[in-house]
Order: C-alpha cells, then structure tokens, then sequence
C-alpha cells in the first residue's frame, strides 16, 4: 500500500483497540485430507502442534541436542506495520521456546532470529541468510517485502505472514502467503451478504484497481453481480483520512431503499462515522461490511458499532489453541500481545516452514521451498493450508464475523 495509505492505518491505531479474532480449526479438522490430523486436532504428520502448545515452560523435556532449525524474521517495526510485526516478532520466539521445551522437533532445536528492515529490507534479509535461515518470515507489504524476495532471488521460501496483498505470493520464487488473499475475502463477504438477503449494494472505494482500497471493493462486486446483485452506487474517499461523508451520503440518500449492504476497506473510525452520516439521513437498516482492515483497527471497540459484518484472519474463542496460546504468552512475559487476530498467521508460519524441511527431509533452503510447494492440509491455528497446486496462496475458508450484542461473533464460515 502506498505510504500515504499505512499512515492513515496509524492514525485508526493510536484511536482504537487491538483487533480480536477468531478460530476455526474445528470446521478446518473435519475437512482435513487426513482422518489422523482432524482426530489429533490439527497435528500435521511429523510435527505435533499440539505438544508443542502445551509444553510446560516450567517443566520441559531434555533439551534438543540435534542441528537447529533456523527461523529468520525480517519484521517491519516502524508506526505503520508494526501493530502486527512487532507482536507477531515476540510470539513466535516463544513458540520456539515452548517447541524446544517438548523436546524440539525430531530432536532439533529450532532457533529463531529477528532482524528489523529499517530503511534496508534487503540488508536485513542478507543478515538472516548470512545466519543460517532456513526459511524466512516477510513483512505484510510490498514496499519491503519484494525488496526481501529479490535478495532471496527464489531460493529461500518467504512466508508473508499478515499479508493479503495477491502479487506478493508466487510459489515459482518460494513466496506465500499464510492467509487469503483480497480477492477470497471480498468474494467471501459479497456471498454472505447475498445470504443475508441482499441484493443490493452500495461501494466505497479509492478506485478501480487500486492495491487494496480499490481490489477489495472490486472483489465484492464482481462475486455479488455474479450471485445475482445490483451495485447501485459507487463512491470514492480516501483511505484513512475521510470522515466527512457529506457529499458522497447526499448522492447516496437519493437513490438507496434502506435494503443495501455498503462495503469498503475503510478503518474502523471511517466506517463508523460513514455509518453515523447516513443514519442521519434516515437510512437506519442498512448491512455494513469491511474486510481485515477492521479487525487491524478495532471495530470490536468502536462505537455504533452493532451489527457491522467483517472479515478477520481467525475467530477466536475463549479456550480454543489460539486463545489458550495468547494466554500462556501474557503469563509467561507478563504482557498481552496487541492485533491478537492476526498472530496465528505468524505461528503458522513458522510450522510450514518446519513441516517443509520435515517432508524432504532436508537442509537446503531451494529444496525446503520444493517441499512447502506441495504441502496439503496442514492443520495450522489459522486454519487448514493447502499450497500444492496453487501460485502460493492458500485456498482457505473466510470467517464472517459480526458485532452482536456488542460482541464480536463468528457468523459465518465461507468456504
């Protein structure tokens, strides 16, 4: 996203709450490929996830002796990333420490070092190769996730945890994504609306094809005319900056029956003033939806907030191995990691890159991107992850979560 864009996205975080999430492995396990992984709740074949998660710090297994498995993180930390880098940076060291308390993985201990882009994404990266890295952890967006993919020239597989930008993931240079991309999570959204009985829409967005403002809102309306819908109207605003609706809410008020589902990839606050401006023009029963740019700035803290649909990475609820992990985290560091709704994604991860040196059974880099190439219905936190047969972006169910009741509430799960 352009620079103009992410500091709009710190201006909604210095206002609102961490995001929540949520989780569905449950849904993931029972259509998992392999009856073994949905009965162990979720362990992929030759990594445990489940005695990794619940080793006890205090009590750990004889420490791994064998060659480690090296994790390189090249973490975005300024204002506008590192609402998901820096949290993302501290948990997965510490699954690494509780990975190392089971016992490490077949004997190995796993490792894991952070290095901060800064101004040179590529030099950072070069610091983790030059260390060891087996497989690296990228920032969520271009602006120094590409600069990492020409320093790895495709021969160290990147996993972009927090991104759901499409161009970033190509298998054919061992880039992935962990999550979908915005074309699945907008199409997503669009279906669940058309279930919900609407069949007509009004759009916010910066533009035609503009990287995610404008693909998000282009998503939902090719998927909702392909199922049947109408878009009625079409508006521009700029990202993280507009809350005067005015004059886009006049042209709206004109031609709306109150019956429309509005979406966008607005921030929190936006949305929610968006929603305030209409409601005083009479348009009280009106669906609003918004992707991960929700989630990332708080929706669940803002006010009028009811019943405003969105897109998360995982729905959590109390108890579930995402749930239970933040908490063993807070206990263990004395700390509650901040956009919790994402952090899964950088776990998951980590143990993709480690199921790949599993499957071949190797060290070398270019042959552990071979491997993540043909992974299929890895159970990870996030949810089931498929990569064989795929440019590098995982064919993975969206939640649909929505505020109700002043909770945010999974409501949906669209395949």
């Amino acid at each position: 996203m352009k620079l103009r864009k992410l500091l709009g996205l710190l201006l909604a975080l210095a206002l609102t709450a961490a995001a929540c999430g949520s989780d569905s492995e449950a849904d993931s396990a029972a259509d998992a490929g392999s009856d073994d992984a949905a009965q162990d709740g979720g362990s992929s074949a030759g990594l445990d996830i489940d005695a990794i998660l619940s080793a006890d710090l205090d009590n750990c297994a004889e420490t791994p002796t064998g060659d480690p498995i090296k994790v390189g993180m090249a973490m975005d930390f300024s204002e506008v990333v590192g609402f998901v880098d820096i949290p993302g940076s501290d948990l997965v060291p510490f699954v690494a420490e509780k990975a190392n308390c089971a016992g490490g993985v077949n004997g190995s201990p796993v490792e894991v070092r952070v290095a901060e882009v800064g101004a040179d994404a590529s030099l950072a990266a070069q610091e983790l190769l030059d260390w060891g890295a087996h497989f690296l952890v990228g920032p969520p967006f271009a602006d120094f996730a590409l600069p990492i993919l020409q320093t790895t020239d495709g021969k160290v597989p990147m996993f972009v945890a927090a991104s759901t930008e499409p161009t970033l993931a190509d298998a054919s240079i061992n880039s992935y994504l962990v999550t979908f991309d915005d074309f699945g999570m907008s199409s997503a959204a669009a279906e669940w609306a058309l279930e919900q009985g609407k069949t007509r829409a009004i759009l916010f967005t910066e533009g035609e094809g503009v990287p995610y403002t404008g693909v998000n809102p282009d998503a939902f309306a090719a998927a909702f005319t392909a199922g049947g819908g109408e878009v009625v109207s079409t508006q521009t605003y700029v990202w993280g900056a507009d809350t005067d609706f005015s004059a886009q809410v006049n042209e709206v008020a004109d031609l709306a029956d109150g019956t429309e589902v509005v979406f966008s990839a607005m921030l929190g606050f936006q949305l929610t003033a968006l929603r305030g401006q209409l409601e005083g023009q009479g348009l009280n029963d009106l669906l609003y939806m918004g992707t991960d740019a929700l989630d990332a700035t708080g929706i669940q803290a803002e006010e009028n907030n009811e019943g405003i649909a969105h897109t998360p990475h995982t729905s959590i609820a109390a108890g579930d191995r995402i749930d239970t992990l933040l908490s063993d985290y807070e206990t263990a560091k004395g700390e509650a990691l901040d956009s919790r709704g994402f952090m899964a994604l950088y776990v998951d991860s980590m143990f993709l890159g480690i199921q790949g040196i599993l499957d071949c059974g190797c060290t070398e880099p270019a042959d552990i991107g071979s491997a993540v190439a043909e992974i299929s219905g890895f159970q990870g936190l996030s949810g089931e992850i498929t990569y064989a047969g795929t440019n590098g972006i995982p064919d993975k169910a969206v939640p649909i979560n929505q505020i109700t009741d002043g909770e945010d509430v999974l409501v949906a799960t669209i395949d």
